[in-house]
């Protein structure tokens, strides 16, 4: 019943800035990095789940009642599993999401996103769709990759 994703990067992975290994753990502001982010919600209703995956091994999972409206008191009842590796042409980052860190649906909206730092600091943001002119990962209408439960 996990929800199990894989991402891939192929490029110049010299000229990606990827965070220091770190001791599993749950942390903020991934994104303010490399990292890599799923957006999951349940087709018929406006709750969603975001999760961060760093490289460096944190992670972050986080409940929205609505558009960007957090709640501040969701304690994830799980730990989300991640995998980092580096090749020659980028890297993969494999992740696991325990079934009761999902929404409770039978079918899901899901948004898969990336952030990527650069060498020089600059930032890119890729996702499956961008459905505003600026990258807004929290949009619904990107969430565009439609998902029976595992």
């Amino acid at each position: 019943g996990a929800l199990t994703l894989r991402y891939e990067l192929r490029g110049d992975s010299d000229g990606i800035r990827i965070p220091d290994p770190m001791p599993p753990g749950a942390a903020d502001g991934l994104w303010q990095h490399t990292c890599c982010e799923a957006f999951v919600a349940a087709v018929d209703g406006p709750e969603y789940h975001e999760f961060n995956f760093s490289p460096a091994g944190r992670w972050a999972a986080y409940r929205f009642l609505a558009c960007r409206e957090r709640d501040a008191g969701f304690v994830p009842p799980a730990i989300p599993q991640s995998r980092f590796q580096r090749h020659a042409d980028g890297f993969q980052l494999t992740a696991q999401i325990a079934p009761e860190l999902l929404p409770p649906a039978s079918t899901f909206h899901i948004g898969l996103s990336a952030v990527i730092e650069a060498a020089d600091g600059g930032k890119s943001y890729w996702a499956l769709a961008h459905a505003a002119a600026q990258p807004d990962f929290h949009l619904r209408q990107s969430f565009t990759l439609t998902l029976d439960r595992p």
